[in-house]
């Protein structure tokens, strides 16, 4: 049931977010796009072969707002588009696999600056789906990429804009997406998804919205920044309904922001595993303490801005592990939002490397160190 909410309120929170950073009240402008799509399951493990049955189809339903230009962040991403998108996706296994029931907020990005009639577009969306089938040891036992119901869903689309009226608009590309539980149960190999899709944007309300109030308010403002954050994760081991886990990790973030979009850095966490003790027993060399669990890692660090919203990748290295199960190297990415007094909320996925360790839910504080004059962007 935590996990559940905990995903509800993802879902739920970036759409806010977005609503709130575009003045959409009073907007008239709306679009509703429709979007068949067919692809293929990825095998990105040997052991999900016997799975993957034939070509998958499915549909997206997307609700559509366009940007004004009234925030600093939507014209230094060219412009985008936000909304929010159903998809479903018919896996061509009915009986080991079902089907999957994904909502999701979105924005999508055009990839060059000049307005022409067509137009590339990167569109990032992370939300949650609902999958119909799920492992059983009694039912569906082969079923070994999927735990749970519900999961998280995450879809990276590249597509072209082809005004082709005032009021329609073809939109050709392809996408991946992936579908799993961040190891909150197991088995948890997700799926992968590699989809054509044609979608169909139909402008229900396409007039000129004027009087749009500007907001010159700085989001980032400082050219040097640390962020100090504390999270928690909860994960299950081999095999199924087996013991539950718990992670504490500190994390310490330097940022050097190279503009309002782009900021890179490095830090260090400090984490601390339950699961280790298991890790430690199976290995012959049980621990002698709490100490026994902790480990330190030095990171490097990346975050892309929308606005509030920071989309952090971070790479890291164990230097201090007792447990040498899931190897040296460490690896976050996911979605963080900063209020204008710097808390940080914080929903990251934990791996080392394709392997997930566990969703970090967290919350931390952004010092500023030292401001960035008004003429750098």
């Amino acid at each position: 049931m935590f996990f559940k909410n905990l995903l509800t309120y993802l879902l739920l929170l970036p759409v806010y977010m977005l609503n709130a950073q575009n003045g959409f009240t009073g907007s008239k402008n709306y679009y509703l796009k429709v979007a068949p799509t067919q692809g293929f399951i990825l095998e990105h493990r040997s052991t999900i072969g016997h799975l993957v049955k034939g070509y998958i189809t499915g549909i997206g339903l997307d609700y559509v707002k366009p940007t004004h230009g009234n925030k600093k962040w939507h014209k230094e991403n060219n412009m985008p588009e936000v909304g929010l998108s159903f998809n479903f996706i018919d896996f061509a296994n009915p009986k080991q696999l079902g089907y999957c029931f994904g909502l999701s907020p979105f924005i999508d990005i055009p990839l060059n600056k000049s307005q022409k009639k067509t137009r590339l577009h990167m569109r990032i969306t992370w939300g949650a789906c609902y999958l119909t089938k799920k492992y059983d040891v009694q039912s569906n036992r082969k079923n070994i990429a999927i735990g749970s119901g519900l999961n998280t869903y995450v879809q990276w689309k590249w597509f072209w804009h082809v005004n082709l009226n005032k009021t329609l608009r073809l939109e050709p590309g392809f996408s991946f997406a992936h579908a799993s539980n961040g190891r909150a149960s197991v088995p948890n190999l997700g799926l992968n998804v590699v989809s054509l899709n044609l979608g169909l944007t139909f402008k229900l309300k396409n007039e000129v919205v004027e009087n749009i109030k500007p907001d010159t308010t700085e989001v980032w403002g400082t050219k040097h920044e640390i962020l100090v954050w504390d999270a928690v994760g909860f994960n299950e081991h081999e095999p199924p309904n087996g013991q539950k886990y718990i992670a504490n990790t500190l994390g310490v973030n330097y940022y050097y922001n190279r503009s309002n979009k782009h900021k890179f850095g490095f830090g260090f966490d400090v984490s601390y595993d339950t699961q280790n003790e298991y890790h430690l027993e199976t290995s012959g060399n049980p621990s002698n303490g709490w100490t026994d669990l902790l480990q330190l890692g030095p990171k490097l660090c990346y975050a892309y801005n929308i606005g509030r919203v920071s989309l952090p990748i971070e790479m890291g290295y164990y230097a201090i592990s007792k447990p040498k199960e899931d190897g040296p190297i460490f690896h976050r990415i996911g979605i963080r939002y900063f209020c204008d007094n710097g808390i940080m909320f914080n929903f990251t996925l934990k791996s080392h490397w394709a392997v997930a360790s566990h969703f970090d839910y967290g919350i931390g504080y952004r010092f500023k160190l030292k401001k960035r004059k008004s003429n750098e962007n």
